[in-house]
C-alpha cells in the first residue's frame, strides 16, 4: 500500500470532507435586460473572480493527487491558491483541503511521497522573503507534517525545482550569471548600467536588448543546477548542467525565455543526467529559433548537444521510464516558430531516432509517456479540439483517444498514472478546468467541481460549431457562441484570433472569453481562417506572405455563414475585435472592409509593419510571415501595410495597448490613434502602463471588460445608439 510519506500514516482512512466551496456574489452591477432570459448572465467580475484549477501532481504509484485551485477576492481581487488533496483510489471520495503551513506555489510530489513546494515565506518570520524550497508530510486526513526547508541558496530566489526519480538529487533554476561556477556566487551582473546615470547601454552583438516585457540583463540567464539530496536537504555548492566553463559550455536560458517552464528540463529515470532545452544566446538569437536539447551527465563539463543536425525547434525531452529512449518534440524548417511539431524517438543505445507522427497531419504540442511505457501519450489540435493521442514507440501507429462524451474541448496538464490511467483537466467555451480521471484510456469522470456548479447558477450559453466554403474553395471552421434562451434580434461580434497562427478553439479563456461577451446580449462569432491551427500544416502555412488576403477572405464569408445559419443574428448591427495579429485585422478591416461594422476594437494590433519590423523583438517572426527583412522584402511589408490604407478609414475605433509590450510596441496602438484623430473618426484609448501583450492584472481585467463593453453598448445597443 503506497505511503505518501515514509514517516506519515499508511493511508487507510476514507476521506468524508465536502467538495470546495467558493462563495459566490453576483450582487454586484445590474442584471442585464436580455429578451428570454431568467437567471443572471455571466459578468466581467464573475470571470475574473472565477476559481481557477492548476495542473495537478500525483504520487509516484499514482494513488493521491494534490491540486490547486487560485481563488480571487471579488472585492478586493486579492488572489491565493488553496491546495486539496484527492484519493484517486476512491471513485466518491472528496478532496480534502492542505494547510501546508506557507504560502506555497509549483507543488510537485518527489519518489519519496513527500510533497514539494517553493514558497517566499518562512517558518522564522525573522528571515527575509525569498523564494525557497520545503517540502511536507501528507496523510490522508489531510494532517500535515512540516514543511521542512530542502533549499535555501542566500540572496537568490529559486524559479523552479525537479526532484531526482533518484531520490537523491534535486535541479534548482534561477537567474544567474554566465561566469558563475556556484548557484549562489556574487557577479556584476549590471554592465549594461555604467552609470552614472539611470541609462542602459548595450552592445550590438548582445542579442536581445529587450524580450516580451523585460528589458535584458546581458551575460545572466536562467540557469539549472543540480545539488545532492540528503534527509530531504540540498547539500553541496551545486553543478551547472550548462557547463563549468562558459568557454566550453553553452550560453543560453533554461528555462527557454519567454515562456518556458519545467517542460524544458527532464532527469534520466535513474537520476544519472538531465536533458534540457536551451538556444544559443548571442547575436543571432532574435533571428533564430534553433532550441536544440541538451545532455548533462552532471559532472561539470560542457553538455552534450544530441539534435544539433536540426537547426529548427527541438524541444519536450521525455525520457522513456526504463531510460532506453528519448521522445521529443521537433519542426524541421528553421526561422518558422509555427512550423509542424512531430513527435520523436531516439534510441538511446545507438542513437538511431524515428520521426513517430510524420505522416499524422497535426502538430504535437506535449508528450509524456504511459506509466508503463508501452505507449506515448501527445496531445494536438485537431479543428476545434484539443484531444489526447495514443502512440505506438514500435510502429508509429497513432490513434485519437475518445475521452470525453461531446467534444473533448481542450485537454491538457495531462498525467500518466499507472493501470492505464490518466489524469488531466479539461475546459471549454462554456466551462472553465476540472479534473478528470480516465481509466483503461477510455472516457473520464469528474473529479472536481470547482468552477461547474457555479457556472450553473449564471445564464446558459451554447456554441455552434460551423464550417463554409473560405477562400480558394477551401473549407474553413468557425464558431457562434451566444445566451442560450435569448430571443432576437441579436447584435453580432466577430472575433478574430491572434497568432496569426493560432485559433478560437472550443476552450476557456481568462482574458477573450466568447461565453462573458455572449453573456453582454451579444452573438461571438469566431473563424478560423487560413493561417489557423489544427488543420493541416498547408492551412497554416496558407498565411504565409498573405496577412490581408484569405484571411479577410474567410472573415467576410464567415459571418455570412454565421447570419445564414442563425436568423435571430442582426446583421446590421455588427462589431469586429481582435487583438495582436486580430488587431492587425481589425486596421486592415478599417481600411479594407471600411463599411461593413458599426465599430471596431483593436488590442495590440499592428498599424505600420515598417515601424513594427524596427521595434519588434522576436525577428524571426516577420522575416517568416513577409518573407525576409523589411529591407529585402519591402513590397510584401507594404502590400499588407494598414497604414497605407488610413485614408479610407471611417469607422468608430477603440484601441488598447500595455506600454510593457515589446512584442507589438504600444506606439503601434498610439499611431492608429493618431489617424483617427486625424481624421476626427470617433475613437478611445486605453493605456495600461503596467501590461504586455496581455492584460493580466485583475483590476486591469475588469476595467479592460468594462471599457469594451461600454464601447460596444454605445454603437450596438438600440437605446444606447438613439441616446
Amino acid at each position: 500500500m503506497e505511503r505518501i510519506a515514509k514517516f506519515g500514516a499508511t493511508i487507510a482512512c476514507p476521506l468524508f470532507f465536502a467538495s470546495p466551496a467558493i462563495a459566490d456574489d453576483h450582487t454586484a452591477g445590474a442584471a442585464l435586460e436580455v429578451p428570454g432570459l431568467s437567471a443572471k448572465p455571466m459578468s466581467a467580475k464573475d470571470l475574473i473572480a472565477m476559481p481557477r484549477l492548476g495542473a495537478p501532481t500525483a504520487t509516484p504509484f499514482g494513488r493521491y493527487a494534490v491540486y490547486s485551485v487560485t481563488e480571487t477576492d471579488p472585492e478586493s481581487f486579492e488572489r491565493s491558491p488553496v491546495h486539496y488533496l484527492l484519493d484517486l483510489s476512491r471513485p466518491r471520495a472528496q478532496p480534502v483541503v492542505l494547510d501546508l503551513g506557507l504560502d506555497a506555489f509549483s507543488l510537485a510530489f518527489g519518489a519519496d511521497n513527500f510533497l514539494y513546494f517553493l514558497s517566499f515565506d518562512h517558518t522564522d518570520e525573522t528571515q527575509e522573503s525569498r523564494s525557497r524550497v520545503w517540502r511536507v508530510a501528507l496523510e490522508s486526513t489531510g494532517n500535515v507534517t512540516g514543511p521542512m526547508l530542502v533549499a535555501d541558496i542566500s540572496g537568490t530566489d529559486i524559479d523552479g525545482f525537479k526532484v531526482a526519480p533518484s531520490g537523491d538529487a534535486i535541479a534548482l533554476w534561477s537567474e544567474i550569471a554566465e561566469n558563475c561556477e556556484r548557484f549562489d556566487c556574487e557577479s556584476d551582473t549590471a554592465a549594461h548600467l555604467p552609470g552614472p546615470g539611470t541609462g542602459r547601454l548595450y552592445e550590438g552583438d548582445d542579442g536581445f536588448f529587450r524580450h516580451w516585457d523585460r528589458w535584458s540583463a546581458p551575460g545572466t540567464f536562467n540557469r539549472v543546477f543540480v545539488f545532492g539530496l540528503e534527509n530531504g536537504k540540498a547539500v553541496g555548492d551545486g553543478v551547472p548542467v550548462d557547463g563549468v566553463d562558459p568557454d566550453q559550455g553553452i550560453r543560453g536560458n533554461t528555462p527557454t525565455m519567454p515562456f518556458g517552464g519545467g517542460e524544458d528540463i527532464a532527469w534520466a529515470p535513474d537520476g544519472t543526467g538531465i536533458y534540457f532545452v536551451a538556444r544559443e544566446a548571442g547575436s543571432s538569437e532574435p533571428f533564430s529559433t534553433d532550441f536544440d536539447i541538451y545532455y548533462s551527465d552532471l559532472s561539470g563539463n560542457a553538455p552534450l548537444d544530441m539534435t544539433a543536425s536540426n537547426e529548427a525547434v527541438d524541444t519536450a525531452p521525455t525520457p522513456s521510464p526504463d531510460g532506453r529512449y528519448l521522445a521529443y518534440l521537433a519542426m524541421s524548417r528553421p526561422g518558422y516558430e509555427s512550423d509542424r511539431q512531430v513527435v520523436q524517438l531516439r534510441d538511446l543505445a545507438n542513437g538511431n531516432t524515428r520521426a513517430l507522427t510524420e505522416e499524422i497531419d497535426r502538430s504535437f504540442a506535449s508528450i509524456s509517456w504511459s506509466a508503463d511505457g508501452r505507449f506515448l501519450l501527445a496531445t494536438a489540435a485537431d479543428v476545434l479540439d484539443t484531444p489526447v493521442y495514443r502512440i505506438d514507440p514500435r510502429t508509429g501507429e497513432t490513434s485519437k483517444l475518445d475521452l470525453m462524451a461531446g467534444n473533448e474541448a481542450h485537454i491538457g496538464n495531462l498525467v500518466a498514472l499507472p493501470g492505464d490511467r490518466l489524469l488531466f483537466t479539461r475546459d471549454s467555451i462554456g466551462l472553465p478546468n476540472e479534473l478528470y480521471l480516465s481509466t483503461s484510456f477510455s472516457q473520464a469522470r469528474p473529479l472536481t467541481d470547482v468552477a461547474t456548479s457555479r457556472m450553473g447558477e449564471l445564464a446558459s450559453t451554447v456554441t455552434t460549431r460551423f464550417s463554409f466554403v473560405g477562400a480558394e474553395g477551401g473549407t474553413v471552421w468557425g464558431q457562434i457562441t451566444r445566451l442560450e434562451k435569448q430571443e432576437g434580434p441579436i447584435p453580432a461580434i466577430l472575433y478574430i484570433h491572434g497568432g496569426p497562427q493560432g485559433s478560437f478553439a472550443d476552450r476557456w479563456s481568462s482574458r477573450w472569453n466568447p461565453r462573458v461577451l455572449a453573456s453582454q446580449g451579444y452573438a461571438v462569432i469566431s473563424v478560423d481562417f487560413h493561417g489557423s491551427t489544427g488543420y493541416g500544416q498547408a492551412f497554416t502555412d496558407a498565411i504565409n506572405r498573405d496577412w490581408g488576403g484569405k484571411p479577410l477572405v474567410d472573415l467576410q464569408k464567415g459571418l455570412e455563414a454565421a447570419l445564414e445559419l442563425d436568423p435571430q443574428i442582426d446583421g446590421s448591427r455588427a462589431c469586429a475585435m481582435g487583438a495582436s495579429y486580430g488587431g492587425y485585422m481589425v486596421n486592415w478591416i478599417a481600411g479594407n472592409w471600411p463599411d461593413r461594422f458599426d465599430c471596431l476594437v483593436q488590442h495590440d494590433g499592428l498599424f505600420d509593419l515598417r515601424s513594427f519590423y524596427f521595434s519588434t523583438e522576436e525577428l524571426w517572426f516577420p522575416r517568416w510571415d513577409f518573407g525576409g527583412s523589411y529591407t529585402d522584402a519591402r513590397d510584401t511589408y507594404e502590400r499588407w501595410n494598414p497604414v497605407n490604407h488610413v485614408d479610407k478609414w471611417q469607422t468608430p475605433m477603440l484601441v488598447i495597448t500595455g506600454e510593457k509590450d515589446f512584442r507589438v510596441p504600444y506606439s503601434q496602438g498610439l499611431q492608429s490613434f493618431t489617424a483617427l484623430q486625424e481624421r476626427n473618426i470617433p475613437s478611445q484609448l486605453l493605456v495600461f502602463p503596467d501590461e504586455n501583450h496581455w492584460v493580466l492584472g485583475a483590476r486591469n481585467s475588469l476595467q479592460w471588460h468594462e471599457t469594451v463593453f461600454d464601447w460596444l453598448a454605445k454603437h450596438l445597443k438600440t437605446d444606447t445608439k438613439a441616446q
